[in-house]
Parts: structure tokens; C-alpha cells; sequence
């Protein structure tokens, strides 16, 4: 095992977020999230590097995992594997290691010959760190547009699927967070005073207006345009939401709003549910769930409901309390600089 490296810095580059956490002496002590739409253009994630500079200053490695070689400015994953892998060389000075799943850390020319390792494995960096950390437990990480369902078992990750397409088949992946899915993803109709009223099949509103609106949200965790463009406040979200069911915000009280807004949450918490009782198999009922991601609100519902203990994955890792439930939501982040710092 090689000496620890003193000042790690992790990156997550996601299709809609930049997410960098900084490790000092194996613990977090930084973490931040910066909106890169991807889909807009490489533009965003180089813009995205220069602001979390200051983080990476003075790191002895960086290590980098990544989701946004799915982004559609990229004909395939392997094509957004290699662009993203020559943005980290352009961009971010120093020793560079990207994770690649079974294989470990890779050197960027590595990488690029291991591209279906590379693509889509920060889902495996954080549920190995769990693994070290927790030992048996289902791992449950919801972001703001997916969720992943790991099994632990016996200290090790214990995944089904590996690629997206066979965790998707598997229930470990699934295709729902808790700011930027649109209504229609979870539900086609929502009960509006005793009569299931069919929704407008638009964008006019997203599960972010719905946590808005029952007051889970918080706002930090929304760094996106609403679907509208507008005000980013509870009426804002209720004249959204009054779109999806052909109505004006007037029409109906605010505690029927609310009545509305959690339908759907509760929509999105069952096919969490439904992934997550498949996911589980045989784990022991002592087995807890260890949630990490800006969802941890709907996991912890998650885990009453499969009567299963909670336990937060900033409550089990190194990090300074000031910049815990940060670290959380950064949650591949932080995997990827503690697990190359220590090398294990």
C-alpha cells in the first residue's frame, strides 16, 4: 500500500452537475456542486473546473469518476468518455486517476482502453467506500436525476448489472431524483378533488416544485432553470403544477395543492420502493440503508417503509462537520478522493 496521499481532490463530473470534494489527511473538508449542463456544450464543464480551482489547489492527486459522457452532445459513451477524459488532461493539472470500477484507479491513457469500466461507475466508487465503512446494507444514493440501489453483502458490493442498461434491468438503477425529473416520470395523473385527472404530457413542471411546495426542498440542492423560467418560490412552483392538471393556481387551496404535491412524491418514493424490495433479496432484516444524495429526505421514508434502520452517509465517513451533509450529496465525490487517497 502506497503512502497516503496527504490533499486529494475527488470529482464527480455528472451531465448536469460538477461535483469536487477535497480530502486532506483522509478526511473531507471541502465539497461543492456547480451546475454544468452539459447538453449545452463542453463550455459549461470547462467553466465548471475553473471555478472549483481553488478547491484542487495544491492537491497531490486528483481522482475523477463520471456519468456525463451520457450527455446527447456526444454521439456515444465511448466517444464522452474520451472527450471528458481530454478535458481532465487539458483542464486539471497534476496527477490524474479515473475510476474504473473492477479495475481500480487508471491512469487517463488507461481509461481511455477501459471505457465501459469508465462510463457511468460512480455508483461502484461509493458503494465500495460503503462497503469499508458500513459492511452489510443496501446503499441508496438519489441525486437530482437518478437513484442507485446497491446491495452490500459480506463488506463487498454485491450489484446484479453494471452497465446502465443492466441496472436498469436490475431495479439498481433507477431513472428518478429528487429535483430534475419531470412530473410525467412518475405519475400520468394525479387525484384532484375525488377525480384522477389525467396530466398534460409537458413540461411544465418538475418533482423539485413538488418538494417546494411540501417545504423538503432545499434550495441549494436546485441549480437549475424552474420549467418555466420563472420565480423559484412556493406560488411558483403551485402555478407549475397547476399547468399538469389544465388548471390556474387559483382554482384550487393551498392545502389541495399540498394534497397534489405529495401524490407525487409518493409516486416517486413507490418505484424507489418497488427497486429497492427487488435489490434487497435475502440482505438480513438487520442490514441498514445507507442513503446518501440531495434525497436523503425520500430515503429516509424509504427505510421507515421497508422497516429497515437509517443511517446517513456523512454520519460513516471522515469528514469535518461543518462540510458533512455536503459531502453526502457529493456523494462519488467524496468516494473517489478517499478511496485513492489511501490507495485501498
Amino acid at each position: 500500500m502506497e503512502k497516503r496521499k496527504s490533499i486529494v481532490a475527488g470529482f464527480d463530473i455528472g451531465g448536469a452537475h460538477l461535483k469536487v470534494t477535497r480530502a486532506q489527511d483522509g478526511r473531507i473538508v471541502e465539497a461543492v456542486t456547480i451546475a454544468t449542463p452539459l447538453w449545452l456544450g463542453l463550455r459549461t464543464l470547462t467553466s465548471a473546473f475553473r471555478e472549483t480551482a481553488p478547491i484542487c489547489a495544491g492537491a497531490d492527486l486528483n481522482a475523477f469518476t463520471m456519468t456525463g459522457e451520457l450527455a446527447d452532445i456526444f454521439p456515444s459513451r465511448d466517444a464522452g468518455v474520451a472527450a471528458l477524459l481530454d478535458e481532465i488532461s487539458t483542464r486539471v493539472p497534476g496527477e490524474n486517476l479515473i475510476y474504473a470500477g473492477p479495475s481500480g484507479f487508471v491512469g487517463v491513457e488507461q481509461a481511455a482502453r477501459l471505457s465501459a469500466d469508465v462510463a457511468s461507475a460512480n455508483w461502484h466508487a461509493t458503494a465500495s467506500l460503503v462497503a469499508k465503512l458500513a459492511g452489510d446494507a443496501l446503499f441508496v444514493d438519489m441525486g437530482s436525476t437518478t437513484t442507485d440501489i446497491i446491495a452490500i453483502r459480506n463488506g463487498a458490493v454485491a450489484n446484479d448489472g453494471y452497465t446502465d442498461a443492466g441496472r436498469l434491468l436490475s431495479g439498481e438503477l433507477v431513472y428518478t431524483g429528487f429535483t430534475r425529473t419531470f412530473l410525467f416520470g412518475v405519475a400520468s395523473s394525479a387525484p384532484v378533488r375525488g377525480r384522477l385527472t389525467p396530466l398534460m404530457n409537458e413540461y411544465f413542471a418538475s418533482i423539485t416544485d413538488a418538494h417546494r411546495i411540501l417545504g423538503v426542498l432545499d434550495e441549494k440542492d436546485d441549480r437549475h432553470a424552474s420549467a418555466d423560467g420563472k420565480e423559484k418560490t412556493v406560488d411558483g412552483s403551485i402555478a407549475r403544477l397547476a399547468r399538469m392538471i389544465g388548471r390556474d393556481a387559483a382554482e384550487l387551496t393551498l392545502p389541495e395543492w399540498h394534497e397534489i404535491a405529495r401524490w407525487f412524491s409518493e409516486q416517486q418514493l413507490r418505484k424507489i420502493h418497488d427497486a429497492a424490495s427487488l435489490v434487497a433479496g435475502s440482505l438480513a432484516r438487520d442490514a441498514p440503508i445507507v442513503g446518501a444524495g440531495t434525497g436523503r429526505w425520500q430515503i429516509r421514508r424509504l427505510a421507515e417503509r421497508m422497516e429497515r434502520r437509517f443511517v446517513d452517509f456523512a454520519a460513516i465517513i471522515p469528514a469535518d462537520d461543518a462540510v458533512r451533509g455536503e459531502a453526502s450529496s457529493v456523494a462519488p465525490a467524496s468516494a473517489v478522493a478517499l478511496l485513492a487517497g489511501s490507495q485501498l
